[in-house]
């Protein structure tokens, strides 16, 4: 009886520190109290989530749809669907568009830069639909471009009605998928910052009534009130409140943090400015081996060349954690062998990169030339050098 006791009371210590250890947990993670209804914090070299709250609810985005928008349009110009000095004719339907606008006439001709201009500065409702319409023949057809993309990146909260983010029933998506597509536009597009930092630009309206410039401002006002702010979007409407994805850079971190559904306008800077801090403060980031280093060799069979070198394929950033501290390693995992033909750039291993033991990145290793197979009198050469 008394073992039972004591195995009891061995038991509800455990629970008890159990509840102990998940309290501070949620302390530590609710650390920041935040207003908003739905925020993230991710870093943008990895993808690694830093911070959450309810990440994956989804509601609506309002303005920040445009990030997938700007996404699909910088892909359609670097596909060579399009070039940025080509003129594009505003339609009846984009003209229409209320909202934050830059007022474009139906008829009205700018060309596709400026029209993209808009929408990163100004979040031009009717400047994103004029580009959707460009992009893929209409707006629904483009809509149906954003939703594919959204399903290519995970975005499992995301469902897109329309190219602006106007409220519309069905049209939502999470603070974790905005952080997603945001990542995607900043990483493999950074040249959209030439619009996200500018504060203050214009355009020239050209219609029947002649030439008329227009001035526009950018409405995140991150780019001055926060050091290192590169973009990216804001959104507001009656459903949506008052949203916004926050990016910046320092010192090689780049981070993305995203509030939805902020009480109030200023309150969605506040809350994103302070997103970020926390991450500056706590995490720090460094380039991984360069591209094109040699990380060993692999033997190949009946090649011209009797072995192939396994190179890096690409730099990729490394996240560390600043109290933590310590210099990370590398492990190289290649293929044991190889049969010719070799093609260049064929994927022969791993490349994990290591702190304390724990994995905090990983690339892929590819073969740095093609090795064709050998021919007869390279096999006969090797047979007589073997014998002799």
């Amino acid at each position: 009886m008394k073992n039972w006791k004591g195995v009891l009371a061995i038991l509800l210590m455990s629970v008890l520190s159990l509840g102990f250890s998940l309290s501070a947990f949620a302390a530590e993670t609710d650390a920041l109290q935040l207003k908003s209804k739905s925020a993230v914090l991710m870093d943008a070299g990895t993808g690694t989530i830093l911070y959450e709250k309810n990440s994956h609810e989804a509601m609506p985005p309002a303005s920040v749809t445009k990030v997938m928008t700007l996404l699909l349009i910088y892909e359609a110009e670097a596909a060579g669907q399009f070039e940025w000095e080509e003129a594009v004719q505003v339609s009846e339907h984009a003209a229409s568009m209320g909202g934050s606008q830059v007022f474009l006439e139906s008829g009205e001709t700018q060309t596709a830069a400026e029209l993209t201009k808009c929408i990163a500065i100004a979040s031009a409702n009717d400047a994103a639909v004029a580009m959707a319409e460009f992009v893929a023949g209409s707006e629904e057809a483009f809509v149906e471009r954003m939703n594919r993309k959204a399903e290519e990146l995970g975005m499992q909260e995301t469902h897109f009605v329309n190219a602006c983010g106007l409220d519309v029933d069905g049209h939502e998506t999470s603070a974790y998928d905005i952080a997603l597509m945001s990542r995607e536009l900043m990483t493999k597009f950074p040249e959209i910052q030439k619009y996200t930092t500018t504060w203050q630009d214009t355009i020239i309206h050209k219609t029947r009534k002649g030439e008329s410039e227009f001035g526009l401002t950018n409405t995140n006002k991150l780019i001055k009130w926060y050091e290192g702010a590169t973009g990216l979007k804001t959104g507001s409407t009656g459903k949506a409140l008052y949203c916004l994805s926050g990016t910046a850079e320092r010192n090689g971190l780049h981070l993305i943090g995203v509030v939805m559904a902020a009480p109030d306008f200023k309150l969605r800077f506040q809350e994103t400015m302070k997103l970020l801090d926390y991450g500056f403060a706590n995490y720090s980031a460094e380039k991984g081996l360069p591209a094109g280093k040699e990380m060993g060799r692999i033997p190949v069979t009946k090649g011209m060349k009797d072995s192939v070198s396994a190179v890096v394929q690409e730099e990729i950033s490394i996240l560390l954690k600043k109290d933590i501290g310590g210099e990370w390693e590398t492990k190289a995992e290649l293929l044991p062998a190889m049969d010719a033909p070799v093609a260049a750039g064929e994927k022969v291993g791993e490349l994990i990169y290591l702190l304390h033991g724990k994995e905090v990145g990983r690339t892929d290793l590819i073969t740095a030339e093609a090795v064709e197979k050998a021919n007869i009198n390279t096999m006969l050469q090797r047979m007589l050098r073997q014998w002799f």
